[in-house]
């Protein structure tokens, strides 16, 4: 039922304002898949599942260190409020 999974579907109406689009987005994800997916298409086989999660794994590295200083939109404005919670 709908009374049931409410508070958790919702949850994202408890952060402020100015961040909630990025919350519920997937923006961020699906621009990490496409990356992995245009850096993996001229590699046409991995040998081995391990080679790939090797690959994976060194492509998320590469993407945090590129935008680790990077403040995602609205995160700024809120980043007071955003460590009150998690004090």
């Amino acid at each position: 039922s709908l009374k049931d999974i409410g508070p958790d579907l919702l949850v994202f109406y408890n952060y402020p304002k100015q961040i909630r689009a990025s919350i519920y987005s997937t923006n961020m994800i699906e621009s990490f898949n496409n990356v992995i997916k245009r850096k993996a298409k001229p590699k046409a086989e991995f040998p081995t599942e391990q080679s790939l999660d090797a690959f994976i794994g060194i492509q998320a590295m590469s993407y945090n260190d590129r935008y680790f200083n990077r403040i995602h939109k609205g995160f700024g404005q809120v980043q007071d409020t955003l460590e009150s919670y998690f004090d």
